[in-house]
């Protein structure tokens, strides 16, 4: 799979199916597009995926930033498992916020990607102040030799399968229905760095993980799993937060692997949130930090005892 980071100024294919999204999170809506991207394709065409990073909504509000929910790597990695030959990542920038919507078509559509099918969600805006839609796109095409085909929103038990339902679901620690408009258990990821070593002095070594994409969409302290390289899953408790119980400074994922003795650093880590245990609080005396943090352990081995069964 190519992944292109900037406009190449060139053609990149001689006949695709191109879906374009932002596809934070690749739920089931997303994995709808891209079957059918892949039922469209057949052996004639390649197919295209054409995506944003910074999300639009982040570069024209950076302080009301949706949450992310996957980073850039996750995105790529699972792209990649499937038939997909080609991943656009666009700069959000200035200059596309302004194209407009005619622009957008004839430069990215048919001049580099050459586009015959293109495969969107039903509530699909492009351009300049979102003025185009599902029915100049059709237009453009009828115009310049590609299909449009537009996907329905899909609903899980009466849900409407979206990033921002997702979102809302982790916001409040609700992991059996974000799983559920995912597709699959929700997950972080990211390279363990060093740290401050309090936790191995108060009896509870960490796996020091700073965020890949943010904003994060938890906050707080988690029963987990966490693996790594080969490993299995891994029983733990995670706290996601700026830590102010120790005068943190930034957000860190802080995941404590349960019976574990080792060194993590550098390791990748994969870490899936199975239950919120309580919210951030802060600590005047370290003592009562650490009574808590036994009391964390405590519940977290019950809720996966019971995940596991």
């Amino acid at each position: 799979m190519q992944v292109i980071r900037d406009n190449p100024g060139r053609p990149l294919m001689s006949s695709s199916v191109v879906t374009i999204g932002n596809f934070d999170g690749l739920h089931l809506g997303h994995q709808a597009l891209l079957r059918l991207c892949e039922s469209l394709a057949e052996d004639r065409h390649s197919i295209a995926v054409v995506t944003f990073e910074p999300l639009p909504l982040a570069w024209f509000r950076p302080d009301a930033a949706p949450a992310r929910l996957m980073s850039v790597r996750q995105k790529l990695e699972f792209l990649a498992r499937g038939a997909v030959d080609l991943v656009w990542l666009m700069r959000f920038n200035q200059a596309l916020a302004e194209m407009s919507a005619d622009s957008f078509v004839q430069s990215v559509l048919v001049d580099t990607l050459a586009a015959k099918h293109v495969v969107v969600g039903e509530d699909f805006h492009y351009g300049n102040r979102r003025l185009g839609d599902i029915d100049s796109l059709r237009q453009s095409g009828k115009k310049l030799g590609f299909t449009v085909n537009a996907v329905p929103m899909i609903d899980v038990e009466e849900r409407r399968v979206s990033s921002s339902n997702i979102r809302e679901s982790l916001a409040n620690g609700d992991f059996e229905p974000a799983k559920r408009l995912l597709g699959r258990p929700f997950r972080m990821q990211g390279r363990v760095i060093s740290g401050r070593q309090l936790g191995r002095r108060l009896g509870y070594p960490t796996a020091n993980i700073r965020l890949a994409a943010e904003p994060s969409p938890l906050m707080g302290v988690f029963a987990i799993r966490a693996r790594w390289g080969d490993r299995d899953w891994h029983n733990g408790v995670a706290n996601l937060g700026t830590r102010p119980a120790v005068g943190g400074e930034g957000f860190l994922i802080e995941a404590h692997i349960f019976d574990f003795e080792g060194d993590l650093y550098g390791q990748m880590l994969e870490v899936e949130f199975i239950s919120k245990l309580r919210d951030e609080v802060h600590f005047e005396v370290i003592d009562d930090l650490v009574v808590q943090m036994r009391e964390d352990e405590r519940q977290a081995r019950v809720c996966l005892a019971q995940y596991e069964n």
